[in-house]
């Protein structure tokens, strides 16, 4: 803030506290509101902060009680600890009455800010502490910045705050996320960082807890799924029950609706069938998605209870190439060696790797799948390794077992490996070569038997080259390599459609031909979660008995044009060629060096490393 800003800012307080009514727009609206609530209450500006802390065994319970959020914004916390520490400042946690639980960052700021009582175990909501960034921002229920004078108490006034609100799925207030500093310095990108973590803390919410429910995850933008930039929404039956704020954003909802809004009245009949692919809201607008449908409970539909249409059979339709490589698998599982299996987003490669266990003799033994992309990195270690009693705060009391522990004797199936931290491929390795797990807290290491397999739609060796991915533990999981082809791939598109076709819709006849060269022409880059998503749909509009024409199919499967190279030297265009292989093959090399008829070595060097060069 500059010194005019200063100036005028002195000028409002005194208007305010003169009892004057000020010019609109002379202080910010949520600030001139604040004002207003704490005067009301009774409040005196230049009185001294009468900030109470709680005693050690009143954190404590503090502590136990916000157990879930502080492990949910602990990574967060460490993240932002190293940008605190470089603008002088502090990152501060709060429960949902403003409550300070943790704080991080400048050593040399925390004792100063501690002199106005920005100290775990304080409250910091306006009614106890005036105008401030936290208060404020639970009051509002938005993110806010109050900036030196801002503040209602003059005491303040040394303080810069940014804060944000942490909205639980349900549309609650679970906490704040603020970062304070002294009013003197710049701090320009910290109402940016807060707003990131939050989205952040936020999005790690839809990790746990919804197994029996229909989670829609969508964006957009297909390249954002799977971050916390998509938009999560949780329906009990038809019922919206939980979203996190770019999901209501998007649909064009907010917070009252949940628990009144259905599926039907956001989303277009049938479309929470998809499991990956595209999905359109009621005003047509598309989205791409993945839905997770609950685990071993029926489908609901219109308020009454429908058939899973899961595919149930006796293995996925394997191509020949891909039957062979099946035996090869069952041979090396059974002679315990790691197993890597690669293939485009959608090609099925943990249906492959499900399948491959139940032929092995690790068939009846756990098969435990780790989304390696999704762990939390605060956590990774106790979820993947266990923890002993007390072996941090909000741990349980009887401790638990780690994933790797309970795959003890079957398979531990790492999807999505290449997208693993760096940092966190060390502790991975390490558990791989000893085959032992010890415990966070102490605990003594356990031998643990099982097979790993891992699965990758990067090109693990590009990253390797890198220096993305470390390399003896790309050794150590990919000692065989098993490929899938895309849909696109395979030969037998008319036959492998037609058998889903007869599994998902049992009680319509088969598809006529055009139907079905159409679907086998499609180019299908959402792979078989696609195309199953795309037959369910067709199953859903059209009634047993009622033909099914080329109008049936969904716009999604007529075929672009290809678009026409560019005229110019042959260096653009081969570089234009490998740029749009790589894109139709989601960044796999090894795939797209395939559809050149090229080595990826090639690829690597005509393409990747001089866009990274550049």
């Amino acid at each position: 803030m500059n010194t005019a800003s200063e100036v005028a800012l002195a000028a409002a307080r005194e208007k305010f506290f003169s009892g004057l009514d000020l010019p609109e727009g002379l202080v910010p609206a949520p600030i001139l509101r604040s004002w207003q609530r704490c005067a009301e209450q009774g409040l005196d500006a230049g009185s001294a902060v009468l900030a109470e802390p709680m005693s050690a065994a009143e954190l404590r319970g503090l502590h136990e009680q916000n157990e879930t959020l502080r492990l949910l914004s602990r990574s967060e916390l460490v993240s932002l600890r190293m940008e605190a520490k470089l603008t002088d400042s502090v990152v501060i946690l709060t429960d949902a009455k403003g409550l300070v639980l943790d704080t991080a960052g400048s050593p040399e700021f925390a004792g100063r800010a501690a002199q106005v009582a920005l100290r775990p175990g304080v409250a910091w909501s306006e009614t106890s502490t005036g105008t401030n960034a936290i208060g404020t921002a639970l009051a509002e229920r938005r993110a806010i910045e109050v900036h030196g004078a801002e503040h209602f108490f003059e005491p303040h006034g040394i303080l810069h705050c940014a804060a944000s609100p942490i909205f639980d799925p349900y549309g609650k207030l679970a906490g704040v996320l603020d970062m304070s500093g002294h009013a003197s310095a710049e701090h320009t990108h910290a109402m940016g960082l807060v707003r990131l973590a939050v989205e952040q803390i936020e999005h790690r919410f839809f990790n746990r807890a919804f197994e029996e429910m229909t989670v829609v995850r969508f964006h957009r933008s297909a390249d954002l799924l799977g971050t916390a930039r998509e938009g999560v929404l949780v329906f009990d039956g038809e019922k919206l029950v939980a979203g996190n704020r770019r999901a209501l954003h998007l649909v064009g909802l907010d917070r009252k609706a949940l628990r009144k809004a259905t599926s039907e009245e956001i989303f277009a009949e049938a479309a929470l069938a998809v499991d990956n692919g595209v999905l359109r809201s009621r005003n047509g607008e598309r989205f791409f998605a993945a839905v997770t449908q609950p685990r071993a409970t029926p489908l609901r539909v219109s308020g009454t209870i429908a058939r899973d249409t899961r595919i149930r059979h006796d293995g996925p339709i394997l191509s020949p190439e891909a039957k062979a490589d099946l035996t090869k698998g069952i041979r090396l599982v059974n002679a315990e060696i790691p197993l890597l299996i690669a293939g485009e987003t959608g090609a099925g490669k943990e249906v492959f790797a499900r399948h491959l266990h139940a032929k092995t003799n690790r068939v009846g033994k756990p098969f435990i799948a780790i989304n390696c992309a999704a762990l939390p990195e605060s956590l990774i270690e106790a979820e993947l390794f266990g923890y002993e009693a007390g072996a941090f705060t909000g741990a349980k009391k009887s401790g638990a077992r780690g994933l790797v522990q309970q795959a003890e004797g079957g398979i531990l199936f790492l999807d999505e490996i290449g997208d693993m931290p760096l940092a966190l491929q060390s502790r991975l390795l390490r558990v791989l070569q000893d085959k032992e797990v010890a415990p966070l807290g102490g605990g003594a290491p356990q031998k643990a038997d099982f097979v790993p397999i891992a699965a990758t739609n990067r090109d693990l060796q590009a990253m390797v080259e890198a220096g993305t991915f470390r390399a003896d533990l790309y050794f150590r999981i990919a000692q065989y390599t098993i490929t899938l082809q895309s849909l696109a791939e395979r030969s037998d598109r008319p036959a492998l459609i037609e058998a889903l076709w007869s599994q998902v819709a049992q009680r319509h006849g088969k598809l006529p031909k055009p139907v079905l060269e159409q679907l086998a022409a499609y180019h299908w880059p959402g792979n078989f979660r696609e195309l199953v998503g795309c037959l369910r749909a067709m199953a859903a509009l059209n009634d047993p008995g009622e033909p099914i024409t080329a109008a049936s199919l969904p716009a999604m499967t007529e075929k672009p044009p290809e678009p026409s190279l560019p005229d110019g030297d042959i260096e653009n265009i081969t570089e234009v060629a490998m740029r749009r292989a790589i894109a139709r093959h989601n960044g796999n090399l090894s795939a797209a060096a395939r559809a050149l008829g090229v080595d990826r070595s090639t690829l690597y060097r005509r393409y990747v490393w001089k866009q990274a060069r550049a």
